[in-house]
């Protein structure tokens, strides 16, 4: 008998150890085999906006060993192994001279950092965070430094801003929106976000960008189109995920922004699958930790067997912004309606209302968060 050829998962972020942990609710034996280009620690990549408010470093965010989670999880794990191509036909994936043959082949490799191609001689500076191997650099490289400097004042720009002055750091947050959030937060919603961060000493830079990063001393100098400089021990950039497609890609599978995958999380090509940030899943590439667990419970059920479709509730979006809480249940694209804001200073309900009156989505913020539960019952589950 030949030995059967394993389940692979390449990935060992939130989204291959949540499946791995799925598969194992249900099957205690099937093989499974994951691969990754990392330490494979296991860690909650949305708790590394919350470090320094926590008190915790990379150590102290990580939550179990690879050799821990291999026992745990009752799987074998390939660390800092970097896969070169899929061959969808023979069933294998290549890593290098190396084939490793699959029965079922799940990518749940995430999304790349959007880096910006800057002017000046300081780059070296310039960090991004996309994991905890990224936030252990980033923790280690600022030392004894107190001023960073955010490109970029989306959600993860923002909880940084937070973070980082949480934990007594001088901050400067530069982007070209004119709002916080743009695209996540209505206006009023936005403001109240950035209020708050200003009233914990954040700076805001806004409507415009960075143009060059310089050295100047151990730190940098920042020169922004509008003509302001500032200095900062190390820069932050938060400008965006690119979900990664290119060895999909190479391989045949179909991709636009993502992955293409339909709501049984299956790519184009037979037995081999796409889960978390580099998926698009059924049009929609949603970047957030609650679509990613009801995509890990289906897909574990169809990769055991019993073909199973994601249906999604309504889920909000948490904001790690502890100076302003502040929840978000985006509407549909396509929706039409209006925003109806009731508002107390920072404490903000707008409510995203059709002609009919129906409640399809909302922001709220302040002393109002606490009603995301009670709202999310009013919204629709998203796309079905």
């Amino acid at each position: 008998m030949t030995e059967q050829a394993p389940i692979i998962i390449v990935g060992t972020g939130l989204s291959g150890y949540s499946l791995a942990r799925e598969i194992r609710k249900q099957d205690k034996e099937t093989p499974v085999l994951m691969v990754t280009a990392d330490d494979g620690v296991s860690y909650s990549k949305p708790m590394l906006s919350t470090g320094f408010t926590k008190g915790k470093d990379a150590d102290g965010l990580a939550q179990g060993g690879t050799d821990a989670m291999a026992d745990q999880l009752n799987v074998r794990i390939r660390t800092f192994a970097t896969v070169t191509g899929i061959d969808s036909e023979a069933h294998e994936l290549i890593l290098g001279d190396e084939r490793l043959a699959y029965s079922k082949l799940v990518l749940a490799w995430g999304a790349d950092v959007i880096r910006l191609g800057l002017d000046g001689d300081g780059q070296e500076h310039v960090f991004s965070i996309n994991d905890l191997m990224d936030y252990r650099a980033f923790r280690q490289a600022l030392g004894e430094g107190k001023r960073v400097a955010i490109m970029g004042a989306g959600l993860i720009g923002c909880e940084f801003a937070n973070d980082l002055r949480n934990g007594g750091y001088e901050v400067d947050v530069i982007a070209p929106s004119e709002e916080v959030m743009p695209g996540l937060l209505p206006e009023a919603a936005a403001h109240a976000v950035q209020q708050e961060l200003e009233n914990l000493g954040v700076g805001f830079h806004l409507g415009t960008v960075v143009d060059r990063i310089d050295r100047r001393g151990d730190g940098v100098s920042l020169t922004l189109a509008n003509g302001e400089t500032l200095d900062a021990d190390l820069v932050l950039s938060a400008v965006g995920l690119r979900p990664r497609t290119d060895l999909a890609r190479a391989a045949g599978l179909e991709t636009a922004r993502g992955i293409v995958v339909n709501r049984a999380l299956e790519t184009s090509a037979p037995d081999v699958y796409a889960l978390g940030d580099c998926a698009e899943v059924d049009g929609h590439v949603l970047l957030y930790v609650l679509p990613l667990m009801a995509c890990s419970r289906a897909l574990a059920k169809t990769l055991l067997g019993e073909r199973t479709e994601v249906s999604y509730g309504t889920m909000p979006v948490m904001i790690k912004t502890p100076c302003c809480p502040t929840a978000v249940c985006p509407p549909p694209s396509e929706a039409k309606g209006n925003w109806e804001v009731e508002q107390d200073g920072t404490s903000v309900k707008a409510l995203f209302k059709s002609a009919g009156g129906d409640v399809l989505g909302f922001a709220v913020t302040g002393s109002y968060a606490m009603e995301k539960q009670a709202l999310s019952k009013e919204v629709p589950p998203i796309h079905g």
